[in-house]
């Protein structure tokens, strides 16, 4: 088994992951306020 060196893997694809989770998620929360919004109006 190779000896294993911290910090000397390509994780740029795992980035690229989290940062499409962090803004669908960013999106998501937009969203599910906007529509909290909607509805106290609406039914004011």
């Amino acid at each position: 088994m190779a000896e294993h060196k911290h910090g000397s893997m390509d994780i740029r694809e795992q980035e690229k992951t989290f940062d499409g989770f962090l803004r669908f998620t960013r999106w998501g929360v937009v969203l599910v306020i906007g529509i909290l919004i909607f509805l106290a109006l609406a039914n004011a």
